[in-house]
């Protein structure tokens, strides 16, 4: 069984500019190779390079945006409101990005409680013991928290 799985809420407007980044991504490397025809072969590895590379990743955040909009269509249909209250909060630091680990006791009517593990940017009201709001599909192990 795959452990619980934490939903992001994106809303029809936040969809809308990350499918518009999307065709961005994907539409750079084909437009540079075009613009071969005009400005010379001196654009052509940087289309073809731009295409290998960004056509990959535009279709990567098109399909991780398009699983997180089916998944907050899922709870928004069948979630259940439930509790998630935080159990353990430890920072991280990569380097390049920092954020905080933060460990939650989902609970509610209708399910066994759980525990997941949410990896997000610093909040200064997180801090254990926070009770949060949160709606769970049991059945799929779907959370989402309000925060």
């Amino acid at each position: 069984m795959n452990g619980p799985t934490q939903v992001s809420a994106i809303g029809r407007w936040s969809a809308v500019w990350l499918y518009a980044v999307v065709a961005g991504l994907c539409l750079a490397g084909p437009f540079l190779l075009g613009l071969t025809l005009v400005a010379g072969k001196g654009v052509l590895a940087v289309g073809i390079v731009c295409t290998v590379v960004l056509v990959p990743v535009g279709l990567l955040v098109w399909v991780t945006v398009a699983a997180e909009r089916k998944h907050n269509r899922r709870l928004d249909a069948v979630g259940v409101p439930a509790v998630a209250e935080v159990i353990g909060l430890t920072e991280w630091d990569s380097g390049d990005d920092a954020g905080a680990v933060v460990v939650l006791r989902l609970s509610g009517p209708g399910f066994r409680a759980f525990e997941a593990t949410w990896k997000r940017s610093p909040h200064p009201a997180l801090r254990v013991g926070l009770r949060l709001d949160a709606v769970v599909d049991p059945a799929e192990r779907l959370y989402r928290v309000e925060l």
